[in-house]
């Protein structure tokens, strides 16, 4: 069963928690407990049976024939191979790749199951309402959740991007993508802008009264669903279990975890992992320039309120961690009503401070640093001529923060570094650090350049992509979400 982090909410099943995707008047749905699944029991397993033996805890009510489907969609068919996350090893760390979906992006790993999860909770629920799946997007989650969703019946999806704010190869990826109930929006603003009218629009007892008379409802696609982190957690057992296999750890050994992040979703699946019994030593949380992350972990103050950079690494271009508030939640002793008034603080002044305990706890957990723009384009050039690999601007981001660790502590761990998007997905910015006399004229050349520089293939999914034909893109003000929503539904 589920709670919601602040209190509002009890006792509600699994179903209805990915259902809803987020707490109707806020807050986010978390698991009453946290099973426990020590690694000698998954050992030796494919990565279906790993999916399954992972994820049917949480899903009580859920028929094992639907969670064994789920498991198999992890397929070369849908994914490069039938490993869909392999540990590619550097030395003394290890290279975590979860990008080779469809999208060319570790969203792959969980949007191309959510559909099934959210179709089989409505049927566990007996609701026949049609789903309109609302999605805010730093860049990535758009594309992930538009591929995951596309003609399934009885839904449809709605994304909202930052204008601007996404690069020219994400963007494309959204636009040119073809199903017969999808919408892509363009916001005139920053990612934070677009989930904060999202998740207004969640709290909305008007449009949801419109939508009951139509027998529809509102859920999510983004991590504040419970279903999208959920198979996350899975791919950490795969990375400790391939670190056993390849002789990099002794098997019961703890590892580091290394998570390139700014909404907290990706490195919180690491921490749910932790939890369930996964030998894990440190939490390594690595942001780009917008770091509140990172100053929230010196002195316990989350200041949303600042200076928001576009940066070369722009789905971690957030100031608003929504699954922060899951983990503050576990950090706090599940204490429901500091959850509440901490994030009633942010939402009024942009800002709060925890208490010294949970600072603490926190601090226990996770080491948490960031990198800025020359360090993460050095980094890029180190990958390539001293490693032979190539690192897109996210991961770079974590292997200098994992770096900085390193240094700083002397740990000598065996870490695991979430290599987060395939580097051709910011082609310029990758091509630019490795070589300053390649020169290309738009995203669509460097990709071609990356490609005979690297000798790495390009994608099938971005293969041909500037040749696509382009879908209507409608736009936006943050504060006309609402309305916008209306329009396109005709509510």
């Amino acid at each position: 069963m589920y709670n919601s982090t602040r209190g509002n909410l009890l006792n509600q099943s699994a179903s209805q928690a990915i259902a809803w995707g987020m707490v109707p008047g806020g807050g986010l749905f978390v698991p009453n407990v946290i099973p426990k699944i020590p690694w000698q029991q998954v050992q030796g397993i494919s990565y279906p049976e790993l999916v399954v033996k992972i994820m049917t805890p949480y899903l009580a009510e859920f028929a094992s024939e639907v969670i064994e489907h789920i498991g198999l969609i992890y397929s070369q068919e849908i994914f490069d191979s039938d490993n869909p996350a392999p540990l590619v090893d550097m030395g003394g760390f290890g290279i975590l790749e979860l990008w080779h979906g469809p999208t060319a992006a570790f969203k792959d790993m969980a949007l191309q199951i959510l559909p099934y999860l959210l179709g089989s909770s409505l049927k566990n629920l007996n609701d026949n309402s049609e789903v309109i799946i609302l999605v805010a997007t730093s860049g990535d989650t758009g594309k992930a959740a538009l591929e995951g969703f596309k003609n399934v019946k009885g839904i449809s999806i709605v994304v909202f991007y930052p204008d601007g704010g996404v690069s020219p190869v994400q963007e494309r990826q959204m636009t040119t993508t073809e199903g017969n109930n999808i919408h892509v929006v363009a916001v005139k603003g920053n990612f934070d802008d677009c989930q904060t009218a999202v998740k207004e629009v969640f709290a909305s007892d008007y449009l949801k009264e419109k939508l009951a008379g139509r027998q529809m409802i509102f859920s999510s696609a983004n991590s504040i669903n419970w279903g999208r982190l959920l198979p996350q957690i899975v791919y950490y057992y795969w990375s400790y279990l391939q670190a056993i296999l390849q002789g990099k750890i002794e098997p019961g050994a703890k590892l580091n975890i290394v998570v390139p992040t700014g909404n907290f979703g990706n490195i919180l699946a690491a921490f749910y992992a932790k939890e369930m019994g996964l030998p894990v030593n440190r939490l390594i949380c690595a942001s780009n320039k917008n770091n509140v992350l990172t100053d929230f972990f010196k002195d316990g103050i989350y200041q949303s309120i600042r200076t928001f950079y576009l940066t070369m690494a722009p789905s971690m271009d957030i100031l608003i961690s929504s699954n922060f508030e899951r983990f503050l939640y576990e950090m706090s002793d599940r204490d429901t009503d500091k959850i509440k008034s901490w994030f009633q603080e942010l939402g009024n002044s942009g800002m709060f401070q925890v208490d010294q305990k949970t600072l603490e706890r926190c601090q226990a957990e996770v080491f948490a640093g960031w990198a800025d723009e020359y360090q993460v384009l050095a980094t890029i050039k180190m990958g390539y001529e001293e490693l032979d690999y190539v690192f897109d601007p996210h991961t770079a981001v974590a292997i200098k923060v994992y770096e900085d660790y390193s240094r700083l502590t002397g740990d000598k761990t065996y870490s695991v570094i979430a290599s987060t998007a395939n580097p051709f997905k910011f082609a310029s910015s990758v091509l630019k650090a490795i070589s300053n006399q390649i020169e290309a004229s738009d995203e669509w050349e460097a990709l071609e350049k990356l490609c005979l520089k690297t000798g790495w293939e390009i994608p099938r999914g971005l293969s041909n992509l500037r040749e696509r034909p382009e879908n209507r893109v409608l736009k936006c003000e943050p504060w006309e979400i609402k309305s916008m929503i209306e329009q396109i539904y005709n509510l």
